[in-house]
């Protein structure tokens, strides 16, 4: 049992390194779906009812409500009512944003310093999304009759926000990481 032990205490590096790709996978894929009309509607609800964005929309929470596209559902009234909210404009932002923290810490092996900072960023992301369960009514199971409503229980869109405490915690890790790494090579 003592031979599995150290050969898992030998993995710590290479667990960071899968840590650090996960992150700039996760990053860069969804920063680009954030070009997608799909995934624009996709976030309004959290955009809309967050303290932190709002602003960038025209219309105010829950004015989307009544506008809302499925995955997959192609209404043009709809289409343009986001086109007027500036859905598109924000989420297009959004998308280079998040897609530029990911180039950012993907530049670990040249730039350690560099990607300390993008992971700092991927971090204060993650700390946004997750204020989302105290501000986007979507995040918990509404009250349709069922006692099962409300705060525990997650809906879909909350389960895909609790996800970033996962983020926040890869973000910390690549962070501190590649920060070692630039202190060590700015005192060669």
């Amino acid at each position: 049992m003592d031979k599995l032990f150290e050969y898992a205490a030998r993995l710590q590096e290479t667990g960071i390194q899968l840590t650090r790709i996960g992150l700039i996978v996760v990053l860069i894929w969804i920063g680009s779906l954030k070009a997608f009309r799909y995934e624009a509607n996709g976030i309004v609800p959290f955009v809309a009812n967050s303290p932190f964005m709002s602003f960038f929309y025209h219309y105010d929470a829950p004015d989307y409500k009544a506008h809302m596209n499925k995955e997959g559902e192609n209404k043009p009234e709809n289409i343009a009512w986001h086109k007027d909210n500036n859905t598109y404009g924000f989420s297009y932002g959004l998308g280079a944003l998040i897609v530029g923290i990911g180039i950012l810490i993907a530049l670990y092996p040249v730039a350690p310093g560099v990607s300390a900072i993008g992971s700092f960023l991927a971090f204060g992301m993650s700390f946004v999304t997750l204020s989302f369960l105290i501000t986007t009514p979507e995040a918990w199971v509404p009250d349709l009759g069922d006692s099962e409503h409300g705060f525990p229980y997650l809906s879909g869109a909350g389960r895909l926000v609790i996800k970033d405490a996962i983020m926040m915690g890869a973000a910390l890790v690549t962070m501190s990481q590649a920060a070692r790494r630039y202190l060590d090579l700015k005192s060669e």
